[in-house]
Order: C-alpha cells, then sequence, then structure tokens
C-alpha cells in the first residue's frame, strides 16, 4: 500500500442508495478534496443509476484499480464484476442480486489486503436481502472478519469530528448486556481500540474512557455491581499495561464538550449508549470505522434507506465523511509503518 493506491469503494445494496451515493461523492470529489477512489460494481448498475439521476457522469471502465488514480478526475472508475442479470428497481432490495454485493466486498478486501488499494469503503447493505439468499452471516462486520483470516477480531467504531465511541456489546437486547458484559471482553475491546489508534489515527497515547453501565456509573454499588465487580478490574489490568484508560464514568456527564476534551474515544457498554450521542452531535458526518482488521475499512453511517432510493434526495455526507476519514488512516497508518 503506498499513500496514492486508490480506495476500493463497494457497491452495497443495489436497490439502495448506494449507487447514487457513490455517483454524488465523485461529483463533490474536488470540492471536498476526495483522494482518488474506485468503484467495484456491475457497469450497468451504476449506468442505471447515472441515468436514474439525470446527471452527466462519465464512467470509465478500468483494468486494474491503479488506473483509478489518472482516471478519477475525468471519470468514474469502474472494476466491473460480474452482472447477476436481474434488473436493479430503486427501492428493491433483491436476494437475486445477492452475488453482486458479496462479490464487490470480496474483491474489495482481495485488493486492499494485497495493497493494491489504500483502504475499503463499504456502501451499505441489505441483510434481510442476502439471508435470504444464503448468507450466513450475522452481519457486515463479521463478514470482512472472516475474510480477513483466523483469529480476527472487529471492533465497531463510531466516530465524526466531534467524538469517537465503541460500543462494547452491539445488536444483542439490553436485558442481555449485563450477562454479555466481562472483564475479559471490556479488557480485549480496550486493547485494539487503542493500538488502531496509535497506529490507524497517529495517537501516540490514545486516552479512553469507559462508560458505566448503570445510572451514576452504579453509585458505589448502591444501583448496580457491575460497575465494582467487572468493569472496575479491566480498567485495572490495563492501567498495569500501561492503557491511559479511566472509568467506568457516569455516562450522564460523558459527552458534553468539556468532558470530550479529556479523552481520545468513550467505550460504553451497551449500543444505544454510544450511537445516541454520535449521531446527535453529527448526525450526516459519521463514520462506521472497523478496528482490528489488517486493513483499513469505514462505512457511512447510515442503512441501505430504500424509502428514498432513486428520489435524488439522499445525503452523500455520511459516504464522503467515510472515504475522507479512509484517506487520512491510510496516511496515519503509512507514517507509523503499521
Amino acid at each position: 500500500m503506498t499513500e496514492r493506491d486508490p480506495i476500493a469503494l463497494t457497491i452495497g445494496e443495489p436497490g439502495g442508495i448506494g449507487p447514487e451515493l457513490a455517483i454524488n461523492a465523485w461529483l463533490r470529489r474536488t470540492q471536498d478534496e476526495l483522494a482518488p477512489f474506485c468503484l467495484i460494481s456491475p457497469v450497468s448498475t451504476i449506468t442505471q443509476a447515472i441515468g436514474r439521476s439525470g446527471t452527466d457522469v462519465p464512467v470509465r471502465v478500468i483494468r486494474t484499480i491503479h488506473e483509478a488514480t489518472s482516471v478519477f478526475k475525468d471519470a468514474l472508475p469502474v472494476l466491473e464484476i460480474t452482472d447477476s442479470g436481474t434488473e436493479v428497481v430503486s427501492g428493491v432490495a433483491s436476494p437475486k442480486t445477492a452475488s453482486v454485493v458479496i462479490e464487490s466486498i470480496t474483491k474489495a478486501v482481495e485488493l486492499a489486503s494485497t495493497g493494491k488499494a489504500s483502504a475499503v469503503v463499504t456502501n451499505p447493505i441489505q441483510k434481510s436481502a442476502l439471508y435470504e439468499a444464503g448468507f450466513r452471516h450475522p452481519g457486515h462486520t463479521e463478514f470482512l472478519a472472516e475474510l480477513a483470516g483466523p483469529g480476527t477480531i472487529p471492533v465497531m467504531m463510531l466516530a465524526n469530528s466531534k467524538l469517537r465511541v465503541v460500543p462494547l456489546t452491539i445488536h444483542i437486547p439490553l436485558k442481555d448486556v449485563p450477562t454479555q458484559l466481562t472483564t475479559e471482553l471490556i479488557v480485549e475491546r480496550c486493547r485494539i481500540t487503542h493500538q488502531s489508534l496509535q497506529t490507524a489515527f497517529g495517537i501516540a497515547k490514545p486516552r479512553l474512557a469507559i462508560a458505566g453501565l448503570n445510572p451514576h456509573a452504579g453509585e458505589d454499588g448502591t444501583m448496580g455491581s457491575e460497575e465494582k465487580t467487572i468493569m472496575a478490574p479491566a480498567v485495572k489490568q490495563l492501567r498495569d499495561e500501561g492503557v491511559d484508560v479511566v472509568g467506568p464514568l457516569p455516562a450522564d456527564t460523558l459527552f458534553h464538550e468539556e468532558a470530550r476534551a479529556n479523552y481520545d474515544v468513550a467505550l460504553c457498554p451497551y449500543h444505544d449508549q454510544a450511537l445516541i450521542p454520535v449521531k446527535t452531535l453529527d448526525f450526516h458526518g459519521g463514520v462506521n470505522v472497523t478496528l482490528g482488521l489488517p486493513f483499513i475499512r469505514t462505512s457511512p453511517d447510515h442503512g441501505t434507506a430504500l424509502d428514498i432510493a432513486g428520489k435524488g434526495i439522499a445525503r452523500p455526507d455520511s459516504l464522503i465523511a467515510a472515504l475522507k476519514m479512509a484517506a487520512e488512516m491510510a496516511t496515519k497508518r503509512l507514517a507509523t509503518g503499521a
């Protein structure tokens, strides 16, 4: 990988907003100073999306991703993959196009893993359509981890210009969080986060803050024991290892401006505790980053938006933020030699 290598951008769900986001991001390439990216897609999928959008976007089919660097300023580079043979309908997710979604992701990972792409940026997928086609992974991240190889432990981070957060547990019911939250889990997630902030974000001495599970961080055990029995031992172990970490801290005072100045990332016991503040601070500029992979992966912090697909109103802000963050991470990783 070199700083000049293009970013591999996946098509995502063809019937969702991914194709039009790719188009609109390319149209804003100069305005937003985007690094070159290459869209991995059947040509028919993107040309149909251009036709529906009414925009004049030239497309250039390339044979290798390296061609994207010279092509990018004049045309949208497309590394062609196999067409599913099924007509794409805006607003409709179909299991018949699952092969396109999966091949696009697989190709992007292959390019990044072999050093031909500087990073992978993924457009949103529709898991229900993939499940119907036999997709056996819980989600996007788990599939990427499998492609990355054995022993890969992915960690989700949501980030924007004002805040970085890591949910320690993700898509599980709230009632199950206390049983899933263990000292070992917290230590593992913090180690991966700490290392990633060093290598991919250029933060030499990352500062981690851990939010409590219970109101007032348990208030010394009167509102719950998890802070004392599970979280405090994790914090002690991490400090003994040299990690700059504080907590568990009351979540209700962790996200105001003055508090955010004291840490580089907040780790939260459950999904909404992490995602509500980051989406409130900058809803359209949020980026989903997967830490712990051997390559850089970012994604827009939203779904396929089937309800507005093809209507010309989807905002590309989050995809643009994901592309910019991926490029910045690639530069930092090169600088640190990781």
